[in-house]
């Protein structure tokens, strides 16, 4: 059997003129493949359309899949939680599919089933949202569950204890998570009481004193018509789907509380601190070193995008290719910006052998530094193709999609944004990256938060002389109280 395929192999390689010895040539692996241009993205037209309410639709058309994703867009999330009850926001959203109309949530979870629905709810920092995903077929049927979703939660007692204390329980498995407890001590370190502070799913103290009428003011309050847009993808027709959303939510009162509107600028950070968190016999340091950022509406957004991408927004950016290829400290280093509607963060991270954290955090300065220079045409190419060539995947399912357009009307983006995206990014001239890295990427201005044994890495980090170090218990930072330790 091997005899007889082997010769219909060198049949027809004859046949067509190969020759064995160039078949088997072997691909030239001295240097990587080289991406290809660019194309353009061209997305279906959003069209802008508008309740008798005022409330604004934004309808995008794809027929290739019998489905719809219909999501509410609400501006507020949890940068409009009060200042003694961080956390609001989401447990508010986390509540809503728990009892609504005269549902209760097992019979809202059955009647999703039955319409081969999915739903969600969740807060983020700007906003609040919920949204369903239902076949065509059954979407006059799901609206009306939106609807109660969105207006008319009813929010029972038990449904919120045992959300609390799904919370709290959480809120315990943080202690064992270095990342979590890095996040919190770093919201801090950062922002100060400034709302950024704050971890928007709150702290224990927050979700152990919230009541009923906490969370029903504040849904009173955020979820109204006038703070809302609905933005609908899948294979609808604007006549239609404009008719079914009328009789949905055409009735929703607008509200007597105006719209959430942006927080107000943070301060920046001046001069370095250092924040060590105490983890006892912990095998990695977590480093997070950062300052406060831009909002999403900078005018520098593309630039930043891809500087970031050179620094650590890529598998191939010099932190990961640093700290991971290189020296072997991590599995993995990358760096980011939280874009919000304010000053939302940059951060640069990793977790990091605990015998090689001094080291660590030196090559995580010497890239901040190095960052802040002149950028090689070819890496500056090269960054600029990543961020374009992969930019279209986030527009794969209509979830996606949605998710997109919402970000039109929370950031107030224009209609040709995502259109002209692609064509934006390709024009980022290297005097732009050094100009935005050498303002945002300060290493001299920063915090730096570090959660590992102490024991062993106080002495490494001191040698730095990075600057004054404040050590905090684990208890400290995730139960919010005072610092202790400070040197």
């Amino acid at each position: 059997m091997r005899v007889r395929s082997l010769s219909r192999i060198l049949a027809a390689a004859a046949l067509f003129g190969l020759s064995f010895e160039g078949a088997a040539e072997p691909p030239d692996r001295s240097k990587p493949p080289q991406p290809g241009p660019a194309i353009p993205l061209r997305l279906p037209e959003t069209s802008r359309l508008k309740l008798s309410n005022g409330i604004p639709v934004f309808l995008v058309e794809r027929h290739k899949v019998p489905l719809a994703q219909v999501l509410v867009v609400l501006r507020g999330g949890a940068s409009t939680d009060p200042a003694n009850r961080p956390g609001l926001a989401s447990l508010t959203a986390d509540l809503l599919d728990r009892g609504a109309g005269a549902r209760s949530a097992l019979e809202i979870s059955d009647l999703a089933d039955t319409l081969g629905a999915s739903v969600a709810a969740g807060a983020g920092w700007d906003t609040s949202s919920v949204g369903i995903n239902v076949p065509v077929a059954r979407l006059s049927d799901a609206m009306p569950l939106l609807s109660d979703l969105v207006r008319n939660p009813t929010f029972p007692s038990e449904e919120l204890e045992r959300v609390r204390q799904e919370r709290l329980t959480e809120m315990v498995q943080w202690k064992d998570d270095p990342a979590e407890i890095a996040a919190t001590a770093f919201a801090r370190a950062v922002y100060g009481t400034h709302p950024y502070g704050r971890r928007p799913e709150g702290n224990p103290a927050s979700m152990r004193s919230v009541t009923r009428e906490d969370v029903l003011r504040y849904h009173a309050a955020r979820y109204t018509a006038g703070a809302a847009a609905i933005v609908a993808v899948g294979d609808l027709r604007a006549t239609e789907m404009l008719a079914r959303l009328e009789r949905a939510f055409g009735s929703w009162s607008a509200g007597s509380t105006p719209p959430a509107s942006a927080p107000p600028a943070a301060p920046q950070l001046s001069g370095r601190r250092v924040v060590l968190v105490d983890k006892p016999d912990a095998p990695q340091s977590q480093i997070w070193i950062g300052r406060v950022g831009p909002p999403r509406s900078t005018p520098d957004y593309f630039a930043l995008f891809v500087s970031n991408t050179i620094l650590g927004g890529s598998f191939t950016s010099r932190l990961n290719h640093n700290l991971r290829e290189t020296k072997g400290y991590s599995y993995g280093a990358f760096s980011q910006f939280d874009y919000r509607l304010s000053t939302g963060p940059f951060l640069a991270s990793a977790a990091v052998q605990t015998d090689k954290t001094g080291p660590a955090l030196t090559e995580f300065f010497r890239e901040l530094e190095g960052i802040r220079e002149e950028v090689p045409a070819e890496e500056l190419a090269r960054a600029r193709n990543y961020t374009a060539l992969r930019y279209p995947a986030g527009f794969e399912t209509d979830a996606q999609v949605a998710g997109r357009v919402s970000d039109q009307f929370v950031y107030g983006l224009p209609d040709d944004y995502f259109n002209t995206y692609v064509s934006r990014i390709q024009a980022v001239t290297a005097a732009e990256v050094r100009r935005v890295a050498q303002q945002w990427f300060d290493p001299r201005n920063c915090a730096i938060v570090i959660v590992g044994d102490r024991r062993r890495i106080e002495p490494q980090i001191a040698a730095l002389n990075l600057g004054p170090i404040t050590v905090r218990s684990i208890d400290e930072v995730l139960e919010s109280k005072g610092k202790s330790g400070t040197r």
